[in-house]
């Protein structure tokens, strides 16, 4: 009897324990959900050969792999760092744009796998006031930027992969699938021997030194030297090791508060929330857990110079109401030139992306998913008591049918306007009178309230 009543006290225990880490992981988490569009920015010496070696473009892969798809010696790569000076960098401009585009928060690049840091660190001369003409930290502007006009911010952390800082890991690439080097299957055999390592410089330490000398001092730089940080995003855990993830992920306790995605080593540390790239999940896919979509605006996340396969503002625009419809979130990247510029396409789009989200930003803000069946003419989101419908086919017979809708309506009306619209309900489908033309190209929503929660 006693050791009955001993195992409910534990059962009671650890449950309460996890009802209190749910409550706590719910406040932290609590903006993000709310957030639903954020900027990824892709920045380092990677921008200055901006796609091309020696005379020859990338085959494949983005602009920020150009060091390990050519496999770039460690001193010639370095060697960029000379012509990375980008004065034109402003970052007050950078963060208007991204809020004016309807954005809440923005995460960058602190240091990508070429083992660059954007700001001072005491861990490696590998940064930009150490290696290049600039020498000032490129995020401390940002960060007041961003506390100035209410965007949160978040760093980039590459804790695995560094081409240049000896001991990081590397993933193995190809040579061929850079430029025509002569030596190519010489570079490969080296490549496959030395797991993934393409130059000695890169192997004067081991990967645990790496760790103790590079990684862990540098993530207490970015945690301690910048005020509140909203969010780490960890990237490819390449040869990644528990003993290493667990000494990273124990410099969290700098930012209580502190958001992590799943990239840090798994699957023993699924961090916050689940990040899949480039791709939208189909609802089979999602298992309950917080997501966010990362997508390039054209076929490049570090800027390529050659690269004018641009996504158009109605695309974007309806991948965001794609993904909140499905209860996720929208990280849309930016590669800067090595000048510190938005490319004019990228400004181009996110001024017609901040139109849309001006009149429409209530059906992305604070919303959940679809509580209803998937639609064929566009998406809907929720919130409350209310749907929005995100309406990209416009019927041509001006009848909008919603299925499965239980709930008495109360109103429906058209976001940017005054307009009320009629409708009638048959068993569980709403159909509304959409007479006329739509409001909006890209997506006309609909804003329909209903009595009771949905």
């Amino acid at each position: 009897m006693k050791k009955m009543a001993c195992l409910l006290t534990m059962l009671i225990t650890v449950q309460s324990l996890m009802a209190q880490n749910n409550t706590t992981n719910d406040a932290r988490m609590k903006w993000w959900r709310e957030a639903r569009f954020g900027m990824f920015i892709h920045w380092g010496v990677y921008a200055v050969p901006a796609g091309t070696y020696k005379g020859f473009p990338m085959a494949r892969g983005g602009g920020e792999w150009i060091m390990n798809r050519s496999k770039i010696p460690v001193a010639e790569y370095q060697a960029y760092a000379k012509q990375f000076n980008p004065v034109k960098y402003n970052a007050e401009d950078w963060v208007k744009m991204a809020k004016d585009a309807g954005m809440k928060y923005i995460v960058i690049t602190a240091k990508h796998h070429d083992g660059f840091a954007l700001f001072n660190s005491k861990a490696s001369k590998w940064d930009i006031t150490d290696a290049t003409p600039y020498g000032k930290d490129l995020l401390t502007p940002l960060v007041a930027a961003c506390k100035k006009h209410g965007i949160k911010l978040g760093f980039y952390y590459s804790q695995a992969q560094d081409w240049n800082n000896p001991g990081g890991s590397v993933a193995r690439k190809e040579m061929r699938e850079g430029w025509p080097n002569p030596d190519s299957a010489k570079v490969d055999a080296y490549t496959k021997a030395n797991n993934g390592h393409f130059d000695p410089a890169q192997m004067t330490q081991t990967f645990d030194q790496y760790i103790d000398n590079v990684a862990v001092p540098q993530v207490k730089e970015l945690l301690t030297n910048y005020g509140e940080v909203a969010v780490l995003w960890w990237d490819t855990p390449t040869n990644m090791t528990d003993d290493a993830a667990t000494k990273l992920q124990a410099q969290l306790k700098l930012q209580p508060n502190i958001i992590t995605n799943d990239r840090l080593k798994r699957p023993n540390f699924q961090g916050d929330y689940k990040t899949p790239e480039q791709k939208i999940p189909n609802l089979s896919e999602l298992d309950g857990r917080d997501w966010e979509t990362c997508m390039t605006m054209n076929g490049t996340w570090g800027y390529k110079s050659y690269d004018h396969n641009w996504k158009s503002v109605s695309t974007m625009v309806r991948n965001l109401v794609d993904i909140a419809s499905k209860g996720g979130n929208y990280l849309l990247n930016v590669g800067p030139t090595a000048e510190g510029e938005f490319p004019a396409e990228s400004i181009q789009s996110l001024k017609g992306i901040g139109e849309w989200m001006k009149v429409n930003g209530e059906a992305i803000y604070g919303t959940k998913g679809n509580p209803l069946k998937p639609v064929q003419w566009g998406r809907i989101t929720r919130k409350q008591n209310t749907l929005y419908l995100a309406v990209f086919e416009w019927p041509a017979n001006g009848k909008l049918e919603v299925p499965g809708l239980k709930n008495k309506v109360k109103s429906i009306s058209v976001l940017g306007t005054k307009n009320t619209l009629k409708s009638n309900t048959s068993g569980d489908v709403l159909t509304i009178d959409l007479s006329g033309k739509p409001l909006n190209d890209i997506a006309t929503v609909i804003k329909v309230q209903v009595d009771g929660n949905l």
